[in-house]
């Protein structure tokens, strides 16, 4: 018996990154050889098991380990995917790097050099056959920053254009965006769909803002879809939660849908905004939690940039409209997406949003006053 630590963990060690979660492969052992050694089957289609700590890969009372039987290194691509956390039928060169039990690498695919020259490669034709990896390589593209290689690129782009990607199921296609969303420049992942035409199938609202205008005066990078881009990792650049993050993203759906006579004004935009994050978040099932901020966002994130002009009757009305009196966690989640907004041009990067903190004073003063529950 032999065991490999394979996929990301083998990856990130060689980039020098942190290590979370660890996979193996175990070869030349059948099902029942490693029962008698004290592996515990998990498991029904595609098995697992645990292997007590004494073998000494991972710390903790257990770990994973792949049930792939496989014979000969060339097997490290037949075994099972990253959706099951196995070895995988690996889909990047770079994820399909092994390491021995004597710190030796396998690298049948080139994955190092890969890694060395910033490229995400696909591994074989099979890639096809599987049409989450288009999001998962351009998730890759945000978290490392890598370039897609130009063959790899065109596969993605008649996955996209075939319509594959329109199979795949929402709960799928939210887990992917929201890991995207959580990268350190999360842009990178919506660009690089774009650029290979599934971001027109996946998110047509996002793909239809690029190329919108927007007056000068207020953003100076004028083109919607970059603005929305430029929000998007202002607010990974100071660590937003994964709400705040999906509420920049879906703010200013409504300029997409702007008749060309208005442009590059965008009057009555929010609510546009409204309905359509409204729409999105039911159709790929956004969870409660990220569905309700981005649809508070979209429909109220160009009041607080009239903040010191409002009446008190109308800073009233945002309070309540926005539920702040009951909610405060979530109007806090609110102002910082507004926050992002702002700082989210060309120009504003490290700009002051002050309407952010006089909404939190007016809050505050609100809550002092109200009946006791």
């Amino acid at each position: 018996m032999k065991i490999y630590a394979v996929g990301g963990a083998v990856r990130d060690e060689l980039l020098g990154l942190p290590v979370a979660d660890r996979d193996y492969v175990v070869v030349g052992a059948t099902p029942e050889e490693m029962v008698a050694q004290g592996f515990r089957p998990v498991g029904k289609d595609f098995p697992y098991s645990f292997i007590p700590d004494s073998r000494g890969v991972r710390p903790g009372p257990h770990r994973a380990q792949d049930w792939a039987r496989l014979q000969g290194l060339p097997g490290f691509c037949r075994a099972r995917g990253d959706a099951g956390g196995g070895s995988c039928a690996r889909d990047l060169t770079i994820n399909a790097i092994a390491k021995d039990e004597a710190g030796l690498f396998i690298d049948p695919y080139g994955g190092t050099a890969d890694l060395k020259a910033g490229i995400l490669r696909h591994v074989s034709p099979a890639f096809v056959e599987d049409p989450v990896r288009v999001l998962r390589v351009a998730r890759f593209a945000a978290r490392f920053g890598f370039a897609i290689a130009p063959e790899t690129l065109a596969l993605m782009r008649e996955m996209a254009a075939n319509g594959e990607v329109d199979a795949l199921v929402p709960e799928r296609v939210w887990q992917e965006l929201a890991r995207g969303l959580m990268e350190k420049t999360p842009s990178r992942m919506f660009l690089a769909l774009r650029e290979c035409g599934a971001l027109a199938r996946i998110l047509p609202e996002l793909d239809a803002l690029f190329g919108v205008p927007q007056t000068e005066q207020y953003h100076p990078e004028i083109d919607t879809g970059v603005h929305v881009m430029m929000v998007l990792d202002y607010s990974a650049a100071q660590n937003y939660e994964l709400p705040v993050r999906f509420a920049a993203l879906t703010h200013d759906l409504g300029k997409g849908a702007t008749p060309r006579t208005e442009w590059p004004r965008h009057i009555g935009h929010e609510e546009r905004s409204f309905e359509l994050a409204k729409a999105l978040c039911q159709r790929l099932r956004v969870p409660n939690e990220c569905r309700e901020l981005a649809l508070v966002v979209a429909r109220f994130h160009g009041v607080p940039l009239r903040a010191f002009e409002l009446r008190p009757e109308t800073l009233l009305k945002l309070l309540l409209e926005t539920d702040a009196l009951r909610q405060p966690w979530r109007f806090e989640a609110f102002l910082l997406a507004c926050t992002a907004d702002c700082c989210g041009r060309l120009g504003y990067q490290d700009a002051v949003f002050e309407p952010a903190d006089f909404l939190r004073e007016a809050l505050k003063v609100a809550r002092r006053w109200m009946p006791a529950q």
